[in-house]
């Protein structure tokens, strides 16, 4: 088993999100970053898992080396998907971040049940927002060690 550590190739990141404007903000935040990656976005559960599980059109998809996973999605929502994730042993190291504008309790109480990475609350304003970004990049893509496929 091999792992992955933050230099060298570019890192995949899986954002889940519906609203296009969230993900259009998410994005521009990322490449204000100069960590090298490439990012993957679907708009709703079903093609989460699709994508994560390399069905139908996304057959030849990466493997991601991080997902960002909204709660509130259509067709499946966000804590099903999560709850797949961590029960199939192929996906489950994938680290899953929870970034939903949510601050519902419950909602976290059961993302950490269902062994979510961590959880974020996604700010409306657009310098936060950059922040929060440059700390997941940071984290996530330069200091842990990742496991690879």
């Amino acid at each position: 088993m091999a792992i992955a550590q933050g230099h060298g190739k570019p890192r995949t990141i899986f954002l889940v999100e519906d609203n296009k404007a969230d993900i259009r903000l998410i994005e521009e935040a990322f490449k204000s970053n100069p960590i090298p990656h490439q990012m993957v976005t679907v708009r709703n559960g079903a093609d989460a898992m699709a994508y994560l599980r390399r069905e139908g059109e996304y057959v030849n998809a990466p493997r991601p080396d991080l997902i960002l996973l909204d709660l509130n999605l259509p067709r499946k929502d966000g804590r099903e998907v999560l709850a797949e994730i961590k029960a199939d042993p192929h996906l489950r190291r994938i680290p899953v971040v929870v970034l939903t504008t949510s601050r519902n309790e419950d909602d976290v109480f059961q993302s950490y049940d269902s062994n979510v990475n961590c959880y974020i609350s996604k700010s409306r304003n657009l310098a936060e927002l950059f922040k929060i970004v440059q700390g997941i990049e940071e984290f996530w893509l330069e200091t842990v060690i990742l496991p690879s496929e």
